[in-house]
Formats: C-alpha cells, structure tokens, sequence
C-alpha cells in the first residue's frame, strides 16, 4: 500500500459493486459506481437497508463483493491480501469494543505493535493521539471499563487512526452516544479529517449530522444510488420527493428551532 494517491487523485474507487445475501439472492447492494477524491468526507446515509454498511464494509473487505471492482489508492483491493488492507485503513464503528484486557494505550497501540513498529514509536504515537483526541496523557494506562462511552469512542479513533492510514471508514461512529457528546465527537471527527488530511467515509442515519459534517452525502436506496451531492446541492435541489423528504428532516429542525428564537410556539394546534 503506498502513501496515497496523488493530488487530486481518487482514494476509492467502486465499479460495478453488488453483493447478495439469502438463498433469494436478495441485492444488499447492487451495480455501484462510485469514486471518492482524496481528502473528502462523504456521508452514506438512507434507511434502514438500504446497503449503506455493506458498501462501507465492502471498501476494506468485511464483505468481499461478488461482482465488480474496489481500486484503494488506485490498487484493486483483491490484489492484497485483507488483513494488510485493513492495517491501512482505519475503521470506526458503533458501540466500539475495546479490548477490556489492554489499557488505552495498549488498544491505541495494537496495530503499530502487529506492523512491527519499535517500541519508542509506538509509545510516542499514542502520546500524539492521546492529544489529538483530546484525552490526558494518564489516560494511557486506564483500562477501558474506567472510561465513559464518549471516551472509550475517543479511544476507538484514535487506534483507529494508529498507523497512520489515509483512510478513515465509520459505521454510525455516534449513534449510541447521547446527544451533546454525539456533536462533540462529530467536530472532533471533522477537525481530525482536516488536520491530518483524512479521506473519510461515514455511514450514519442522521441527515443532520451528515449535512453539518460531510462535503458530499450519498444516498442509498435499496441498494442503489439515488443521488450523491454535496449538502448545499442536495438541500436546494433534491432529485426526487424520497430525497426531499430525507433533506426537509433537518431544514424542519432549524425552522423550528428558529421560531422558538423567535418567540414563534413550535406546539402542534391542540
């Protein structure tokens, strides 16, 4: 795997991507074409079912797709063997598990320890990711039952973002977080994309948050895409009324939010 592609350049490329599931062949995801530019955060959002995780998961090889190529870095996926893919690209997903047996530290540092990395460097990346995660230092020799679910998920990214991939995929990274430790860890997620150059890839089922943190949202229906825009374009000029139902969730929040500071009540009429 080198360094990742040139400026400019895509970081994933998915062509003509379909995977079935059951003894029906039901289609979880079918024909994708997509390609993602380097340095871009692009949110897969639609229902439940939709073939959202299965196309995240496709990317790094959870699921191996049945038809159609995946080009990582401009390298197809299958000419490398899955777990050296992995190595290179960091996954974040709901409900992280964190190895209850190791400290935070010896969770951050597990990859760079598997890549064979030299002990000194190890212990100085996770001092380096402690802080860009914005946990203490001491936090390093804490076990993970001695953290709250905002910090064991600060954790997750963090070793995650251990051997430096260019990479970074997140399967509903928030969703069982509550609602102000849910927005923090997202800034927190979008500064670190920005500061270390991240191409990164979220699946979430809140419009909102994709609308505030990502550059381009794609929609997935039934296992297609039904339409792929930044949030600007989609909000403005959505393709169809199904997406313009998704994209009116959070224009209706920030209405109504703004009549409340208006002084409008909000209150359905009795």
């Amino acid at each position: 795997m080198n360094a990742g592609p040139a400026n400019g350049a895509d970081a994933i490329t998915l062509e003509g991507v379909s995977k079935r599931y059951g003894p029906a062949g039901h289609y979880a995801v079918r024909c994708i074409d997509l390609s993602i530019a380097q340095g871009s955060f692009v949110a897969l959002v639609g229902s439940s079912g939709s073939g959202k995780t299965t196309l995240l998961k496709c990317i790094n090889r959870l699921i191996e797709p049945e038809d159609g190529a995946i080009l990582v870095d401009g390298q197809p996926a299958r000419d490398m063997a899955a777990h050296e893919l992995r190595r290179h690209i960091g996954y974040v997903f709901q409900g992280i598990e964190l190895f209850p047996h190791l400290s935070v530290a010896e969770n951050i540092g597990i990859t760079p320890d598997l890549l064979g990395w030299p002990r000194p460097e190890i212990s100085s990346r996770v001092a380096e990711l402690l802080e860009l995660v914005e946990l203490p230092a001491d936090y390093g020799a804490r076990m993970p039952d001695a953290l709250s679910g905002g910090q064991r998920q600060r954790v997750g990214i963090a070793r995650a973002l251990a051997a430096r991939p260019g990479i970074l995929l997140m399967d509903e990274p928030f969703g069982a977080l509550d609602p102000i430790t849910r927005e923090t860890l997202g800034n927190a997620c979008r500064h670190l994309h920005e500061t270390l150059g991240l191409t990164t890839v979220m699946v979430t089922h809140d419009i909102f948050e994709a609308v505030l943190l990502a550059d381009r949202i794609v929609v997935l229906r039934q296992g297609r895409i039904v339409a792929d825009g930044t949030p600007h374009a989609l909000l403005v000029d959505p393709p169809d009324e199904d997406v313009r139902d998704l994209m009116a969730m959070p224009l209706r929040q920030a209405g109504r939010v703004q009549a409340l500071l208006d002084g409008v009540s909000t209150a359905a009429p009795s």
